[in-house]
């Protein structure tokens, strides 16, 4: 996974519809560049430097894989989307939208487009006061002062004022939690275990990961598959159960639902693929007296992947013992996989090609990777 930065975002609008232009950048925030984690009060606020109609400003804070420099560039293309334009005229001028980077987890950055912390913070009311609703005591890393203690030192005396609207968090419209229980499955490399790592983080779902790089058979099945691949299926099966129904079982209070990484089901899957006829007939014996009393996702969600994206993301993520994993290896458990889906007529299954999108590096194709799930 990519490193997660912690930004601040300061959002003011005094053309046209205010309150609709700061709602529509923080919908385009969130499916252009991260997880919108908290939204300040929307205030009325005098224009600052010049004369012009009265500003609605908030503030929002986000978590974003993107680095500041990048959320900035991507800021300024959502202003132009929102209809701003920039001149060459001096000072200050009337905007739909206007989106400033005031902190950022990277803490001090200083460059021809960019200063972070934002340099005039300090003496603008209209971002103190409703930044101080969501980062209260983020303190300055250079005048060391919280935001809290900043706004009742400012020098700014503007009268600014409540609106009765209310900004709205745009991920609630992808509802994952109506999901108790959310599964999300691949082929070796697809990217489950990201995209459910990713969806726990935002939208507060218990994380249950696969528990592969514990198993001491794996890398000596790459290595020689005909000897270990018993083993490796009969260790996988009973750490997979085990840990399916401790996880499950372990209802949550404070989290909304479960996302997981895998079902049980794969492990039928891979013995398929891996073991000689008698052997299967053994394994799914097993496998049945075990599987009956399992709790069922909601939903399973199977993340198709040719298998040239395959060999190139198990390529990128460098683990050694699966170097050497065959491409016709690889089409089997796919194979595998859609028959599986093929026969589970009371499972809920939904079935996504992501061969041609990459929802880590961008966010635009997570969003529609959380539409094509939920449509």
């Amino acid at each position: 996974m990519r490193e997660l930065y912690f930004v601040h975002i300061s959002l003011g609008s005094n053309v046209g519809d205010r309150f609709k232009n700061l709602q529509k950048a923080v919908d385009a925030i969130y499916t252009q560049i991260g997880d919108v984690v908290s939204l300040s009060t929307v205030y009325q606020t005098p224009a600052w430097g010049f004369s012009s109609d009265d500003f609605y400003n908030a503030c929002i804070s986000i978590k974003s894989f993107y680095t500041t420099e990048e959320i900035l560039r991507r800021l300024l293309k959502i202003e132009e989307q929102l209809g701003r334009i920039r001149t060459d005229a001096s000072g200050y001028e009337p905007r739909t939208i206007d989106l400033d980077i005031i902190f950022s987890s990277e803490i001090i950055q200083s460059s021809d487009t960019l200063t972070v912390p934002h340099p005039a913070m300090q003496d603008r009311k209209f971002v103190l006061q409703p930044l101080s609703e969501i980062a209260a005591e983020y303190e300055h890393p250079k005048l060391k002062y919280t935001v809290a203690e900043l706004l009742e030192r400012t020098i700014d005396d503007a009268v600014i004022t409540p609106v009765q609207q209310q900004l709205q968090n745009p991920k609630q419209q992808y509802n994952l939690s109506q999901y108790q229980y959310l599964t999300i499955e691949g082929n070796i490399g697809a990217g489950k275990t990201s995209l459910s790592t990713i969806i726990s983080q935002e939208y507060n779902a218990k994380l249950v990961l696969e528990r592969f790089a514990d198993n001491p058979f794996l890398p000596k099945f790459y290595e020689d598959r005909e000897r270990y691949a018993f083993p490796l299926e009969m260790s996988f099966l009973a750490d997979r159960y085990r840990q399916l129904n401790d996880d499950i079982s372990q209802y949550d209070l404070f989290k909304d639902f479960i996302v997981s990484d895998y079902d049980v089901f794969k492990s039928l899957i891979f013995a398929s693929v891996t073991l000689h006829e008698e052997e299967y007939t053994l394994y799914k014996k097993l496998f049945d007296i075990m599987y009956k009393d399992m709790v069922k996702p909601s939903l399973y969600v199977y993340m198709y992947q040719n298998t040239e994206r395959l060999l190139q993301n198990i390529k990128k993520r460098g683990r050694a013992y699966e170097q050497r994993i065959p491409a016709d290896y690889l089409d089997k458990i796919n194979q595998g996989y859609l028959q599986f889906i093929k026969t589970q007529q009371m499972l809920n299954v939904k079935i996504v090609d992501i061969s041609e999108k990459d929802f880590i590096a961008n966010r635009e194709d997570y969003i529609w990777l959380l539409e094509q799930i939920l449509e």
